[in-house]
Parts: structure tokens; C-alpha cells; sequence
């Protein structure tokens, strides 16, 4: 339980500079180049970790923007991929 605490309170702080920017960042990476599709990127790491999605939210790491994905192991571990939206590259996890 303190895990997935500690994974939320993770992805609140890479969602909350998002809603402070003047542009959704939606509309930021399509001015700066189309994103990698999130169906695309949930198959990519269906392939690479057994498990299942269990949530993603964008966000930005290293000033680029990244999907953060929740998924869990089938040990029930939860861990967050996180994925460069431009190239669909894993870039760490969580």
C-alpha cells in the first residue's frame, strides 16, 4: 500500500507543472511534432514487461515531454515507465 502511495504522490508531481502552463501540453507537443500514439506505446511495453496498464498521465522529463505509465507486474509490483512521447523510447522507470 505505501508503494502505490508513493507512485501517486510521483505522478501528481509530474502532472502538477502541467496545469499550471498557459498551453495544454497536448497542443505543445503537436506544434513541437506529433507524439508517439499511447496505443502504440502500451503495445510496445506489452511486448518488452508481462503485465497490465494500470494508468499513464503526460508529464515532462529532462525538458521532454513523456508518457508516465502505471503498470503492474505479475508479481503485483506497480512500477512507472516512463516514455519519451516523441521517439516511444523508454527512457527509466519508477
Amino acid at each position: 500500500m505505501k508503494r502505490f502511495l508513493v507512485i501517486a504522490a510521483l505522478l501528481g508531481a509530474a502532472a502538477a507543472p502541467l496545469a499550471s502552463q498557459a498551453q495544454p501540453v497536448r497542443l505543445q507537443q503537436v506544434q513541437a511534432g506529433r507524439p508517439v500514439p499511447l496505443s502504440r506505446v502500451l503495445d510496445m511495453i506489452s511486448q518488452q514487461i508481462p503485465g497490465r496498464h494500470l494508468n499513464t498521465t503526460m508529464g515532462d522529463a529532462d525538458g521532454r515531454p513523456a508518457y508516465f505509465v502505471q503498470w503492474q507486474t505479475p508479481d503485483g509490483r506497480v512500477v512507472v515507465i516512463v516514455v519519451d512521447a516523441q521517439s516511444g523510447r523508454i527512457i527509466g522507470r519508477q
